[in-house]
C-alpha cells in the first residue's frame, strides 16, 4: 500500500521516495511484523486461552504440564506477516501474490486441522489424505503458474547445482512436479519439527534470514552476475516478504520460547513450511534447501527411517521420533535440545550462504 502511495506522495514530499527502495521497505516490514506480533501477543493469547486441551495421545508423559497452553498461535504469525506485506510490498508482484496464496491456503488447512482436534477432541484432526491433498493441490497450482503463466515467461525452470558454475538441468513442465514435492515436503517437515518450545520457530527464522539475503541477490542484476547465480527479475520484492517472516517469527518466539505461553499448531507450521519451500523455488535454491533446512530434513528423515525399520525389521532405530524426542528420551533437557538444534541451524545457514561464493 505505502509502496504505491509513495509514487503519488513524492510530488509533495520528496524524501518519501525512499520507500521505493527494497532495503528500506524490508527493514520496515520486519519491524512492522515484529511489533504486531509482540504487542498483539498478550491479547491474542488471552483470546485463545480456551483453545487448549490436547488429548493424552498428543503429549508425552513428560509434557503433560503443557496441556493448558493454548494453540493456533499460527494465526498471530500469519496475521503479522500478511499485514506487514500488505503495507510495504508491491502487491502487483506475482511472486509476492504467490507467497500470500501459499500462506493463506496452508493456514486454512492447518486451522481446519487444529479446530477438529480441539472441537472434536480428536487427536488425529484432518485425515492425512485430506491434508496431503491440500498441500499437493497448492503445489500443482504454484508449479503451473511458474511453468505457464504469461507474467512468468522469464522465470527459469532449470534446476541448478550448488558448488558448480554451469551445472543445471532444464526441467520445463517437470518443474511442476518438483515444485509440488518441495511445497508438500517442507510443509510436512516443519510440522514434524514443531514439537518443542521455540524449536520450529527459531529454525524457520534462520531459513528466512538466509532466503531474505538470497532473494535480494537474485533480484539484483549486478550482485547475481558477480556471484554467478541466476538473475530472476522481480524476486527482489520477495525480500520484503522474508523481512515480514523474520519479524513475525521473532515476535512469536518471544512467547513461544521455553516455557512457551502459546503453540503455533498446524495453523502455523503448515504455512511456514510452505513459505520456505516456495522461497527456495523462487530464488532457485531448490537443492540448497536441503542444506539450509537441514534441521527439517533430519527430523523428517528420522521419522521415515523409524517407520521403515519398524515395518521391515520390527525394530526401532530411535527411542522416539521425530528426532528431538529421541534426545528427550536419552535425558537431554528441552531447552538444551532446542538451543543445540538452533546452533546446527545457524551452521547450515552460514554454509548455505558460503555456497553462493564457492562455485
Amino acid at each position: 500500500m505505502f509502496y504505491k502511495l509513495s509514487f503519488f506522495l513524492k510530488e509533495f514530499f520528496s524524501p518519501i521516495n525512499v520507500i521505493r527502495y527494497i532495503t528500506f521497505r524490508t527493514v520496515l516490514a520486519t519491524l512492522t511484523s515484529l511489533f504486531i506480533s509482540l504487542f498483539a501477543g498478550p491479547v491474542f493469547i488471552r483470546a485463545v486461552r480456551h483453545l487448549s486441551h490436547p488429548t493424552l495421545e498428543e503429549l508425552q508423559d513428560t509434557h503433560q504440564e503443557k496441556a493448558a497452553i493454548p494453540t493456533m498461535g499460527g494465526l498471530l504469525i500469519v496475521g503479522s506477516i500478511l499485514i506487514s506485506v500488505f503495507l510495504w510490498a508491491d502487491l502487483n508482484n506475482i511472486y509476492v501474490l504467490m507467497l500470500i496464496l501459499t500462506t493463506a491456503w496452508l493456514c486454512l488447512a492447518g486451522f481446519w486441522d487444529d479446530w477438529l482436534k480441539l472441537s472434536k477432541r480428536n487427536p488425529k484432526g484432518l485425515r492425512p489424505r485430506v491434508k496431503l491433498g491440500a498441500q499437493i493441490s497448492l503445489g500443482v497450482i504454484l508449479g503451473a503458474l511458474l511453468c505457464w503463466h504469461p507474467a512468468l515467461q522469464q522465470f527459469d525452470t532449470r534446476l541448478y547445482m550448488p558448488f558448480f558454475k554451469h551445472a543445471s538441468f532444464e526441467l520445463n513442465g517437470f518443474y511442476l512436479i518438483l515444485t509440488t514435492l518441495i511445497i508438500t515436503g517442507t510443509s510436512n517437515a516443519v510440522n514434524l519439527t514443531d514439537g518443542l518450545d521455540g524449536l520450529a520457530t527459531g529454525t524457520v527464522l534462520m531459513v528466512a534470514i538466509t532466503f531474505g539475503a538470497i532473494s535480494y541477490i537474485t533480484g539484483n542484476l549486478v550482485f547475481s552476475e558477480y556471484l554467478n547465480i541466476p538473475f530472476i527479475p522481480g524476486t527482489g520484492e520477495v525480500t520484503i516478504f522474508c523481512g515480514a517472516l523474520i519479524g513475525a517469527s521473532l515476535g512469536f518466539l518471544w512467547y513461544n520460547c521455553h516455557p512457551a505461553e502459546i503453540f503455533m499448531g498446524d495453523t502455523g507450521s503448515l504455512p511456514l513450511g510452505g513459505i520456505i519451500g516456495l522461497l527456495a523455488v523462487l530464488v532457485k535454491q531448490e537443492i540448497s534447501l536441503i542444506i539450509v533446512g537441514g534441521i527439517f530434513v533430519i527430523e523428517a528423515v528420522s521419522v521415515i527411517l523409524q517407520v521403515a525399520s519398524y515395518k521391515t525389521r520390527k525394530k526401532r532405530i530411535f527411542r522416539m521420533t521425530p528426532l528431538h524426542h529421541h534426545f528427550e528420551k536419552i535425558g537431554w533437557k528441552e531447552s538444551t535440545i532446542v538451543i543445540r538444534f538452533w546452533i546446527v541451524a545457524i551452521i547450515f545457514m552460514l554454509f548455505t550462504l558460503v555456497t553462493l561464493k564457492i562455485r
